[in-house]
């Protein structure tokens, strides 16, 4: 493989005509790093690295404008590479995960109200429980899919792809549904000092 600098790949990989050698080079490089990166993790097989050595393959020549020669070209070619990985391998991870499910296995079990010199860890689960019951009875079906799908670490994308929604109409749900969060726990008496203090935020 050509030892190149950086001005040689942004020359080869960016000019009118693509150095197809120069990309086959990319593509090696990226593959490598990725190996390295993603070393002992099982979802991480051949058939996965090649895919994503082609996807960030193609992130990178996308992206050659934004490279401001503050590291080696290599290094920050593979750092997009690896990104991008990642966030496949936590698409992976939750693309078999039904919302439904995740709905049902959201905790609704309300405690016992705690005396009035009650550590924060009290005031904590009152917090919690209170908004365990806006969440049940103060947001639509959807609303509700959308955040505690949020709220379990759902991939935003994961989320809107399974709720046949847009990024946009996935953030207008749940910004709506947090407005009402919001208003229900007011209206028990909590406002977002409280929250704050309850979990030391």
């Amino acid at each position: 493989m050509t030892e190149r600098i950086n001005e040689d790949w942004l020359q080869s990989l960016g000019g009118t005509t693509i150095d197809e050698v120069a990309v086959a080079e990319l593509r090696e490089v990226l593959r490598r790093g990725l190996c390295r990166a993603l070393a002992g993790r099982v979802a991480a097989d051949d058939g996965f690295i090649e895919d994503v050595t082609q996807e960030g393959t193609v992130k990178v020549l996308g992206g050659l404008a934004t490279f401001r020669g503050d590291s080696r070209f290599t290094t920050w070619a593979v750092t997009i590479a690896v990104r991008v990985a990642f966030t496949e391998l936590r698409r992976a991870r939750w693309r078999d995960v039904s919302l439904d499910r995740l709905v049902e296995d959201a905790p609704t079990r309300t405690p016992a109200a705690p005396p009035d010199d009650a550590p924060s860890t009290d005031a904590r689960q009152v917090v919690l429980a209170e908004m365990h019951r806006v969440i049940e009875t103060g947001l639509t079906d959807r609303q509700r899919q959308a955040l505690v799908a949020e709220f379990k670490g759902m991939p935003q994308a994961e989320i809107a792809a399974q709720m046949g929604l847009t990024r946009n109409g996935l953030y207008k749900l749940t910004h709506d549904a947090r407005q009402n969060l919001k208003r229900g726990l007011e209206a028990a008496g909590i406002n977002g000092d409280e929250v704050r203090e309850a979990f030391d935020l």
